[in-house]
């Protein structure tokens, strides 16, 4: 079989990665850090040695939390190889064989591709998000490609 009919032309292995969740992520989590530390220096001695250990543990510890969430939604994909499908949602990954997807949704205004799945269950896909436009149209339509016309497995 030729390797432009594998997929409709889509050379494995390809990985969809969203685009605006990221620079969103990006953008809050180093706008917290300068708004935060520029508070910080301008409270005058006085006031930031009335914080206590556990008051400034706990907002390091609250501030870890928000990282580890902008973590999460910025390490969010999709990698398509010749084996199957790795989805990455989050901290969470779903192994599937491209058997095991029925169908690829990206419905006007959803905010990311869902996957109806053999066992009658769907599965979001947060690599692929809707916010991002003609990029999001394009990652599903080849998504849905794949899954119609699996590569072959030598």
């Amino acid at each position: 079989m030729p390797a432009d009919s594998e997929g409709a032309g889509v050379s494995l292995p390809v990985t969809w990665r969203p685009l605006g969740g990221p620079i969103v992520g990006v953008v809050l989590g180093v706008g917290l850090l300068v708004v935060f530390g520029a508070a910080w220096f301008a409270f005058d001695d006085e006031t930031r040695g009335k914080f206590t250990a556990f008051q400034i543990g706990t907002m390091l510890v609250l501030g870890a939390l928000g990282f580890a969430c902008l973590h999460a939604l910025i390490r969010s994909r999709v990698v398509a190889s010749r084996d199957g499908l790795l989805i990455v949602n989050g901290y969470r990954k779903h192994q599937l064989a491209y058997e095991q997807v029925v169908d690829v949704h990206l419905s006007p205004g959803a905010p990311w591709v869902t996957l109806d799945l053999s066992d009658g269950t769907t599965l979001s896909v947060l690599g692929i998000q809707g916010s991002d436009g003609r990029r999001a149209v394009r990652a599903a339509r080849a998504l849905r490609a794949l899954v119609v016309n699996p590569p072959s497995v030598d």
